[in-house]
């Protein structure tokens, strides 16, 4: 009669377990707060899946997840051995950005795999499921009791269900990102960087990059067609050995951003990758300071000055204080000055603490702080990253001494330390390195030649601005003559999604060096792009002798750098955008609008405004006979009284635009 009890209960335990074995194999959902998105997650042939839906319509199929180590593959021949819910609602306040406020939130689902054969690796895969996209991410416990290992290859897919037209620049052909973005089919495109920007049809786009990088490889997409549509493979930035990332106890991978929008302008405003980083970690922010800036920099890439020291040197005490007194008149807060230090000439021993003979910091900082402008430091390495971790602590220490707020980082040279690229994880280390280091030294951090951001600047909003870009300064030298018209009504759309970009706009003298070669815009346009490429830190880049007597300058001393609420009022990518912005700790907007090599009229809706006031618009805008290329000086200023029913009507010239500043009337 025991033996029958016991095989009967033997029996049901293992029915039991073999449903609960079926019931945790099948695919599990979880949708957006809103109900328009909603991510599948599952097994196929013992593979790891997952696939996205929106409003109804598969968008991303079936899309396998998981790693290639070298002890063996995670994703392989696996089981389902559990899963967890969670949900998330909160409104946290930025210490500065694109708005003050961010709400966050989404509903989670976190699901547990294990490979059945070889060392049984497990990994948890958490998704995160926003009204506006989707982030994803992988954590792989410590089964090795603390030894490291390395990640060959991560094995994540993003499978769009048809091609698209698409926005990206190739991954091993443009050096420190500053490449022109094309678009192209999904399905034409080689290795891309991300951001990579899609049009997937007429009301529905999307973006796709990462967040949180923190101690991994940059990811890149590699498109290949597949029977359900375009596959994006995930190809990290390796080390020069091949290995893709060194792992030891837990690990947790970026996260993998999806974001959705029904018009190119939704990306703008999706706050989802500043979601997916950690909340701010710096106790005391006080001393984190967005603003205006001028520098010692045009007038070197236009060749009037060099860096090294010589009869044209820029960085000499008389100058930098020359620029100081105009940073003083005009509202600047601070003043760069790049080759301020030895190392600039050939030969010469790169010192991040010894001045140039004709160049005195410490004079220079003093004459700064009693006008109110700070000095703002230059650290380039020329991809020597272990040199400025060697010094860095004792420079920054310094600098912190003399009152410097912000330095500028820069990495010219292919490789870090002639053997890794500066996107490997190698790299990334070393940024982090030195964004903690400044950090304890009250420093903020402008940083040049970078991996491409990820939203680290939430938690750690030291870290300011970021290049990455092909800049203003191409339109310095570049033989091919400098960025075309279409580059900055793109840039918003792909390389600024990824966060601050250090652009350098406003350059008010076309004049060229190189024949040819000069901002292909006009000067309103040149105002525009102030707002529209956002950086905390922003630099107006031209020399201060071409904003003297300049009428089109009290714009620029007038507009913010950190703002309360931004808005796309309007946009098409490649084409033409608009964007308004609040200011903070004021009513006052600011709008730029500006288009590619198409004259086009734009009509602007006011209806952001607050009901019942009146206010009143200055518009700068370019003149009845402006032409980028005949005549880009011609720019009108004129006042409008406006209130939320006004519409703005504006007539952009070829690579034309217009800036407009909104007060409230007394």
């Amino acid at each position: 009669m025991k033996k029958a009890c016991a095989k009967r209960m033997m029996t049901l335990c293992a029915i039991l377990a073999l449903g609960i074995a079926v019931c945790q194999s099948k695919p599990i959902k979880v949708s957006s707060p809103d109900g328009n998105l909603t991510v599948e997650v599952g097994l196929e042939n013992n593979q790891p899946f997952y696939s996205v839906d929106y409003q109804g319509e598969r968008i991303i199929s079936k899309s396998h997840l998981g790693y290639k180590m070298n002890d063996g593959e995670l994703g392989n021949n696996c089981k389902m051995t559990g899963n967890s819910r969670d949900q998330h609602d909160e409104t946290w306040t930025q210490v500065w950005g694109e708005d003050e406020t961010v709400r966050n939130h989404y509903n989670e689902l976190s699901v547990s795999f294990q490979e059945k054969t070889g060392v049984k690796m497990r990994m948890t895969v958490v998704f995160r499921v926003f009204n506006d996209g989707v982030g994803f991410r992988y954590i792989l416990p410590d089964v090795r009791q603390g030894k490291e290992y390395c990640i060959q290859e991560e094995l994540t897919e993003i499978t769009m269900a048809h091609d698209a037209k698409a926005w990206s620049i190739p991954s091993n052909h443009t050096e420190y990102f500053e490449g022109i973005y094309t678009k192209e089919l999904l399905s034409q495109k080689d290795t891309v960087c991300t951001p990579l920007t899609i049009e997937y049809a007429d009301n529905l786009f999307l973006a796709i990059h990462e967040a949180a990088l923190e101690d991994y490889a940059s990811i890149n997409l590699t498109p290949r067609t597949s029977l359900t549509g375009v596959k994006l493979l995930t190809a990290l930035t390796p080390w020069q050995n091949g290995v893709k990332v060194y792992a030891k106890g837990e690990l947790k991978s970026p996260w993998r951003t999806i974001i959705f929008g029904q018009c190119a302008g939704d990306l703008i405003t999706s706050r989802l990758m500043l979601n997916l980083n950690e909340p701010c970690r710096i106790d005391d922010t006080s001393w984190i300071e967005p603003g205006r800036y001028i520098g010692i920099w045009w007038s070197i890439h236009k060749k009037a000055n060099t860096w090294e020291m010589g009869p044209t040197h820029g960085a000499t005490t008389e100058n930098v204080k020359r620029y100081m007194d105009f940073a003083a008149r005009h509202g600047f807060s601070g003043v760069l000055a790049e080759g301020w230090n030895t190392g600039w000439g050939e030969g010469e021993k790169i010192s991040y603490l010894k001045c140039y003979p004709d160049f005195n910091l410490e004079e220079v900082c003093r004459y700064g702080l009693e006008k109110g402008v700070r000095f703002i430091g230059h650290t380039e390495t020329w991809g020597n990253a272990r040199l400025l971790e060697s010094q860095m602590e004792e420079a920054f220490a310094w600098y912190e001494r003399l009152g410097i707020r912000a330095v500028k980082t820069g990495y010219v040279g292919h490789l870090f330390d002639g053997k890794e690229l500066a996107k490997s994880q190698y790299g990334i280390r070393h940024y982090r390195k030195v964004i903690e280091t400044a950090a304890k030294h009250h420093i903020m951090i402008d940083n040049h030649e970078p991996a491409m951001p990820t939203g680290i600047q939430r938690t750690l909003p030291n870290l300011m601005t970021q290049e990455g870009v092909r800049g203003q300064e191409y339109n310095a030298w570049d033989v091919k003559g400098g960025n075309p018209p279409a580059h900055t009504v793109t840039l918003p759309f792909t390389r600024c999604l990824a966060g601050p970009t250090d652009f350098t706009p406003a350059i008010f003298n076309f004049s060229e060096v190189v024949k040819g070669t000069h901002p292909h815009s006009t000067l309103a346009k040149q105002l525009g792009e102030f707002v529209i490429i956002y950086s905390p830190l922003q630099m107006a880049a031209d020399a201060i002798e071409n904003y003297e007597g300049q009428p089109a300058l009290t714009f620029i001393e007038s507009c913010p750098t950190t703002w309360s609420k931004s808005l796309v009022p309007n946009g098409v990518i490649s084409e033409y955008v608009t964007i308004a912005r609040k200011e903070r700790g004021g009513d006052r907007w600011f709008i730029g609008s500006i288009t590619n090599e198409q004259a086009r009229r734009i009509d602007i809706n006011l209806d952001f405004l607050d009901e019942g006031d009146t206010y009143r618009a200055i518009i700068y805008e370019d003149g009845p006979d402006a032409d980028f290329q005949t005549n880009p000086y011609s720019m009108t200023i004129r006042q409008l009284e406006v209130d939320k029913n006004t519409t703005i009507h504006l007539k952009l010239a070829r690579s034309g635009g217009a800036a407009i500043r909104i007060e409230k009337c007394q």
